[in-house]
């Protein structure tokens, strides 16, 4: 046979290309405008800090974030030991930073601060911390800890809630992940099964009208 005959036929090939490009770039169109969602905004710093002990009580809460928020969405709740709402001054925010006068003096106890805010994009997070005031010169009845005693728990209100667990850890909304790697992991299989297509589809010899095989030995 004239190996100058063989043909290899390579619509296949060019359509297994063609589709794993079209695929990879969807994939990535889908992957490029999500990626933001994936850096959710986060707590930075807080004062009081987590699990600090002042030797005074503060006069304010403020908490600083990854990002900017929304300060129509920001709210900022401070409990005692027995889940008891305080007073505090509506949040100011700052790009950021988010801030709440404490009406009252606190006594010594343990506290928690609770937050839920939203970021400027729309993403919300929110959690909650503990401190505890230990101020020596304080002469004012620290207060029972809820834990601990056997009182019948004090109503604390819609807004007290996230406050329940001390050390709360931040959550947040958004698109998950799972999403985009179930979506790139189809479009690795649609990349492999044309791949599979194209090494199954014969090559085509053509002689004087006898087409065989491409890898098929010369017998001459």
């Amino acid at each position: 046979m004239n190996r100058s005959l063989l043909m290899p036929v390579p619509p296949p090939r060019r359509t297994a290309v063609r589709l794993g490009a079209a695929v990879l770039a969807v994939v990535v169109a889908l992957l490029i405008p999500a990626a933001p969602a994936w850096a959710h905004n986060s707590l930075k710093s807080s004062t009081p800090a987590r699990d600090a002990t002042l030797p005074s009580a503060p006069t304010e809460v403020a908490l600083e974030f990854m990002q900017r928020l929304d300060p129509t969405f920001t709210t900022i709740v401070l409990t005692d030991a027995a889940r008891r709402k305080l007073a505090t001054g509506e949040p100011v925010v700052a790009g950021a930073k988010s801030t709440v006068q404490v009406t009252d003096t606190l006594p010594n106890g343990r506290y928690t601060v609770a937050y839920r805010v939203v970021s400027a994009d729309g993403h919300p997070v929110q959690g909650s911390y503990p401190f505890t005031v230990a101020d020596p010169a304080s002469s004012a009845a620290p207060v029972a800890d809820a834990r601990t005693t056997t009182a019948a728990p004090t109503a604390a209100g819609p807004a007290a809630s996230p406050s329940a667990a001390a050390t709360a850890a931040e959550t947040g909304g958004g698109p998950g992940a799972g999403v985009l790697v179930a979506g790139a992991a189809l479009a690795v299989l649609v990349v492999v099964a044309a791949g599979l297509r194209w090494r199954r589809a014969p090559a085509i010899a053509r002689t004087d009208g006898d087409p065989r095989r491409a890898d098929e030995p010369d017998e001459h």
